[in-house]
């Protein structure tokens, strides 16, 4: 009989929940899908920059989940298991961090379209630019290197120290445009005059926004969830064994 049989502490298998249908995903994929629409169909085409300007109504919204909404609340997390100890501090550090790589992703996609048309290439090794690649590898780093390592609590410790430092990149690439040489345009919706668009875009940018914003949340709430059936299939296995 295995020893945690005998003693009584034996867990049963964790059960995969019933598959329905996710209404917030949903409403996500609906959001999205009007914004899209009111982008191409409603907005006007910017005079300087043409029809490549619409790409801002993505790269602008994605850049701030990301950086803002994601990657400071995953250090934030970060920092708190190193003080709780707490694994679902973990988890939700680790679902933020994966759910800003892929908003990050977006953003470093969807910038080159519209640098071709204004610099005339699809990539400069601008200070923005460049800082913002760095911190996607980072977050690829942060992300194999919890693969690779098995043992939990080191895992989680190690983590839990890349995640504050990718924390501290969001501030740099926030400043990257004010204090080095930059052919990245300054912000346009969170200057500190006035916003420098039409009340159209602004709507547009809005609209995209929380639509991307309901995307993030689905999305995460699905990462975290398997994160946490994941472990509870781990802490099965290793009872088991």
């Amino acid at each position: 009989m295995p020893a945690a049989m005998a003693s009584g502490t034996q867990q049963q298998r964790p059960e995969i929940p019933a598959r329905g249908l996710d209404w917030l995903m949903v409403a996500a994929l609906v959001a999205v899908a009007a914004a899209t629409v009111r982008t191409l169909l409603y907005t006007p085409i910017e005079a300087r920059q043409g029809i490549a300007y619409k790409i801002f109504y993505i790269h602008v919204p994605a850049a701030v989940i990301s950086l803002y909404i994601a990657c400071i609340p995953s250090s934030i997390a970060s920092l708190l298991y190193l003080w709780l100890k707490d694994e679902r501090v973990d988890r939700m550090s680790e679902s933020l961090a994966e759910v800003g790589l892929l908003f990050l992703t977006m953003v470093l996609a969807s910038g080159p379209f519209w640098g071709k048309t204004q610099w005339g290439t699809w990539w400069q090794w601008d200070a923005r630019l460049t800082s913002t690649l760095f911190l996607w590898f980072v977050l690829v780093g942060y992300l194999v290197m919890r693969d690779a390592i098995d043992q939990p609590e080191d895992r989680a410790r190690l983590s839990a120290v890349l995640g504050v430092m990718i924390g501290l990149l969001v501030p740099f690439i926030h400043l990257t445009v004010y204090i080095f040489p930059t052919i990245h345009p300054d912000p346009v919706v969170l200057a500190p005059e006035k916003p420098k668009v039409s009340s159209e875009m602004l709507t547009t940018l809005l609209m995209s926004t929380v639509a991307f914003l309901v995307l993030y949340a689905a999305l995460l709430r699905k990462r975290y969830r398997w994160a946490t059936l994941r472990d509870l299939q781990r802490q099965y296995e290793d009872q088991m064994s």
